[in-house]
């Protein structure tokens, strides 16, 4: 669980909750001018200075979302933030501040707080987040963060879900399936450890996919090039539950279908390879696998020549009459594949 195993371990009894949330909270510099006051008080105050305020939030529980037998704590920490300022660049927000709760059981010392808190660190110091709030309590199952991150944007900027029309474009942003494709390594190494704990992990050539599932990146820079680009997409959505979820969402809130073509999906080397070596559908990977925190976002046809040779964007597909449904078009045919939400549900999927 700690990187250092040789060193003394702190009970977080030693400290108590106060003097915990002090110890591991004192050394966040505030960087956003929004930020009025920050924690030490009842409630933080944010001047939002005439924009709307865009608030999301998630929470990451051990045993569904993470497993510490091959997740490090700081890592941890830092996806934690991300996967929430990406909600916020889903809306086409400037995310500005975060509140971080955690539920920890007493097989957690101090020490492990202060990793988890190490990559909260680094993720405020990446985005230029300020942390302003949160909580910490004891919990009888094991590990709990959760965390509710505030944006600011001008309200003729914000985007929605539910703005597409029939021939808008389909875009996504980098490239995706590596997330699930790196789980799936992780998973198979864990599973060998567990039989001979003498075996080494293989890890080599996975560094990008493994580093798409435990540091993944927000993508809060598409806001800025598509601002340069001069187009304002018409809906929007990040890919945290897989592709074919997120077509799905947008089409239910924009009242629209969509047709997405397979041969367009874009997918890094090693994704393909690795998807291979496991025998699973690389298209597949991309359309359920989710965790990729690509945004996926819908233009007007208007908008084709300023976008369409742009390496960070993708053309994927366009929308269509709500009545025509949503379908993948596969691969070197005109078949018609209705698209199905198979991404991740945490109800249903289980670590």
């Amino acid at each position: 669980m700690l990187e250092d195993k040789s060193q003394e371990l702190t009970p977080i009894s030693k400290l108590g909750e106060f003097g915990l949330i002090k110890h591991l909270t004192e050394s966040f510099p505030i960087v956003q001018n929004s930020t009025k006051l920050s924690i030490g008080d009842d409630a933080a105050i944010i001047d939002s200075e005439g924009q709307k305020v865009v608030v999301s939030t998630d929470m990451l529980a051990e045993g569904i979302h993470f497993n510490l037998g091959y997740v490090p704590l700081k890592h941890l920490g830092y996806k934690a933030v991300v996967v929430n300022l990406s909600d916020i660049a889903a809306m086409n927000a400037t995310p500005t501040q975060i509140l971080v709760s955690v539920a920890v059981s007493s097989r957690f010392p101090v020490e492990a707080l202060e990793e988890i808190y190490d990559g909260i660190a680094l993720a405020c110091n990446r985005y230029k987040v300020d942390l302003v709030g949160g909580d910490t309590t004891s919990s009888n199952t094991g590990l709990v963060i959760s965390i509710t991150a505030i944006g600011l944007e001008k309200e003729e900027n914000i985007v929605k879900r539910s703005g597409a029309k029939p021939n808008d474009l389909l875009v996504v942003t980098g490239d995706l399936g590596g997330a699930y494709l790196g789980l799936q390594i992780l998973e198979r190494e864990h599973s060998v450890y567990l039989a001979n704990p003498n075996m080494q992990p293989e890890m080599e050539g996975y560094d990008y996919i493994l580093e798409r599932q435990l540091k993944p990146e927000a993508r809060t820079d598409v806001k800025t090039k598509l601002a340069e680009l001069d187009v304002l997409p018409t809906s929007m959505i990040d890919v945290s539950d897989g592709l074919a979820s997120e077509i799905l969402h947008l089409s239910d809130q924009s009242k629209v279908g969509f047709n997405l073509y397979e041969e367009k999906i874009p997918m890094d080397e090693t994704t393909i390879h690795t998807a291979d070596e496991l025998n699973l559908n690389p298209a597949m990977a991309a359309l359920n696998g989710g965790e990729d925190y690509e945004l996926l976002f819908t233009i007007s046809p208007n908008d084709f020549d300023k976008i369409k040779n742009h390496p960070d964007f993708t053309i994927i597909g366009h929308a269509t009459e709500n009545n025509e449904g949503n379908f993948l078009i596969a691969r070197g045919s005109n078949q018609l594949i209705p698209l199905t939400a198979q991404g991740w549900d945490a109800f249903l999927n289980r670590e």
